[in-house]
């Protein structure tokens, strides 16, 4: 069981964390969540013991290994298959002394160290490790070639493939999917699905969190918060708690106004002095309940453009690549006022290749593309966000692009993404990774473009900014081309979908779930069977319907768990610190704590076994 215990953390004369605690239950998989700037890569530096907190502490079991990503990406001339063996450190050891051996030691060690390889399946770690780097986008030849010649989100794989292989007691994943397409996501998925260690990951995408997670750590002025279940249940039982909070505190509004009333009508008068001053001493005691805060920041704001004429882009069988190399072939595609698309396909099939095309930065190298004279793009990358000049202000940048703009035109177009005020004028250098993007964003929509192309605009994005930019682009009355992995913002945003695959791009006749599905089908890589035909579909539905009995008894099976651990951890946490300790039990006895612990693991066993009959029958239906 992890324990966080009160933990607090002062960077820079702020409190990061407050006396955050919280009892995670072993083997769960634990999404840390929270506005970004909150401070979860702040706690997940502390659990990996990275970062000494000013007071309170993080507590394992001890010999327990901890598994966490440094910030700096691997490098050199090993390939990443031989990274990735490296970092079971135990096995490397193992190997390297039973090489060494050169027959004039002691034998009964070496009959140790073979009998050690054996039981940690040392020889079947190759292939072992090939399949983790297959799931995250690594084919043979790529296995093979030296680090330096990948890009550094290639190199985050690497890093990401190396720690899922060392399988550590306790996995600290910090927003794991930035650096992956939507396959190599689905891929993660199932991977830590299976994982049977416990796990601490702190992403922003609502279907990850749901698939994954069977609890939520909420991260929140510094306190933590920990709930049942995946995304979605956390944004029940928060709503649920943000209606209570709102009713007591109108009750104590009221009351407080009642007590005030009081107070003022009565001081005065010599036969209600003493009540009077009673009461306003009831009114200084009154600890003021929190309210609920609607954080301006979350704007997001797209200016509609003029109304043109379809369609604003035609491709016909053009090509387009670098230099004289072509990198996608036989496109057509053609682009509306109002069209939704979102570009499907693993990193380097060429979906920016073609995002670039679409906003003329890249050129035909054969056929034509014809768009309209008066049509204006807006076109986001996360290379825009990274080259935000950091000593500047939102202001000052705003001003530089809009030049010739009247101060209240260059104020209103920082106003529509919340830079009003002093935001303004604060500098760049200060601001999150979420507001630089929502900057960026502010920046490359200022002349209201007809065409918005966003190459993966949610990464620095938390989850409720995330969903406040679906709600501004459904507002949007301009076309939309969505290069992103989350695909909760896929489904809501786009009402197209094209493939890019196999060096050309072409509409999926289909919907994201079937895709989904052609990608699992497939092992999660690219080929033919993306491109989803109307039988393929009509047989994996039949499928899909076949195996409805067997996912609820899994989901039923899972939710029994969740609430078994959930309870499992109110008794440790009562036998831990019965000052914490929730009415049911503080009144028990340790002997009685103990009886009743038994009793949940019997039944946690009983639910367990539940759940892995119903996924094995899942894995050979």
């Amino acid at each position: 069981m992890l324990s966080l215990n009160g933990i607090t953390v002062r960077l820079g004369g702020r409190t990061i964390l407050d006396r955050a605690s919280a009892a995670l239950p072993p083997g769960s998989r634990v999404g840390l969540i929270g506005r970004n700037g909150a401070g979860k890569s702040t706690m997940v530096r502390v659990i990996a013991g990275l970062l000494e907190p000013d007071e309170g502490s993080a507590d394992m079991p001890r010999g327990a290994r901890i598994g966490y990503i440094a910030q700096e990406a691997p490098a050199g001339d090993s390939t990443p298959l031989e990274t990735v063996l490296a970092a079971d450190t135990e096995r490397a050891a193992l190997l390297e002394e039973a090489e060494a051996f050169d027959g004039t030691g002691c034998m009964d060690r070496l009959g140790e160290v073979h009998d050690r390889l054996i039981a940690i399946d040392a020889y079947a770690a190759p292939s072992r490790a090939a399949r983790i780097l297959v799931g995250l986008g690594f084919d043979e030849e790529a296995q093979s070639r030296p680090l330096d010649s990948f890009s550094g989100g290639w190199k985050m794989r690497v890093a990401l493939a190396a720690l899922l292989f060392s399988q550590p007691d306790l996995l600290l994943l910090d927003e794991p999917s930035n650096h992956l397409d939507l396959e190599a996501v689905m891929w993660l998925e199932d991977f830590l699905k299976s994982y049977r260690a416990t796990i601490v990951v702190v992403s922003h995408e609502r279907d990850f969190l749901n698939n994954v997670v069977d609890h939520i750590l909420h991260l929140q002025n510094g306190k933590t918060t920990l709930y049942p279940g995946g995304y979605d249940a956390f944004e029940r039982q928060r709503a649920e708690r943000l209606a209570q909070l709102a009713a007591a505190k109108a009750n104590q509004d009221a009351q407080r106004a009642k007590l005030q009333d009081y107070v003022a009508r009565n001081s005065a008068r010599a036969s209600t002095a003493k009540q009077a001053q009673s009461r306003a001493k009831m009114l200084a005691k009154m600890q003021p309940i929190a309210e609920a805060v609607n954080d301006p920041t979350l704007s997001f704001d797209f200016p509609n453009p003029t109304e043109l004429r379809p369609p604003l882009i035609t491709l016909d069988h053009a090509a387009v690549g670098y230099g004289d190399t072509p990198i996608l072939s036989r496109l057509n595609l053609r682009m509306d006022p109002e069209d939704r698309i979102a570009l499907l396909g693993r990193n380097g099939n060429g979906k920016t290749t073609l995002a670039r095309l679409l906003a003329a930065q890249l050129t035909p190298l054969a056929g034509e593309m014809n768009a309209t004279g008066k049509m204006k793009v807006g076109y986001f990358t996360q290379y825009q966000v990274e080259e935000l000049e950091a000593d500047d202000t939102p202001l000052a940048h705003m001003t530089r692009v809009m030049s010739g703009a009247t101060p209240a035109a260059v104020r209103g177009q920082l106003g529509r993404f919340g830079f009003s005020g002093d935001r303004a004028t604060a500098r760049v250098g200060s601001m999150s990774g979420g507001e630089r993007a929502r900057l960026a964003l502010a920046l490359v929509t200022r002349e209201a473009p007809h065409l918005l192309i966003l190459d993966e605009p949610t990464n620095h994005l938390d989850v409720d900014a995330r969903e406040a930019l679906v709600q501004a682009l459904n507002a949007y009355t301009g076309a939309v081309l969505l290069v992103s992995h989350d695909r909760h913002m896929v489904e809501l945003s786009a009402d197209r979908l094209v493939l890019v695959d196999n060096g050309t791009a072409k509409e999926f006749d289909g919907s994201l779930d079937d895709y989904i599905a052609f990608v699992l089908a497939g092992d999660g890589k690219g080929s033919d069977k993306h491109k989803g035909s109307k039988q393929d579909r009509k047989a994996a539905a039949a499928a899909r319907e076949n195996d409805k009995a067997l996912k609820k008894e899994a989901r039923d099976a899972e939710a029994e768990l969740s609430k078994l651990t959930t309870e499992r951890a109110a008794i440790d946490r009562a036998m831990f610190d019965p000052s914490t300790a929730e009415a049911k039990y503080a009144k028990l006895t340790m002997t009685e704590l103990m009886k009743q612990r038994a009793e949940l693991n019997d039944r946690i066993e009983a639910a367990e076994a539940r759940w892995m009959s119903a996924s094995e029958a899942m894995e050979t239906a």
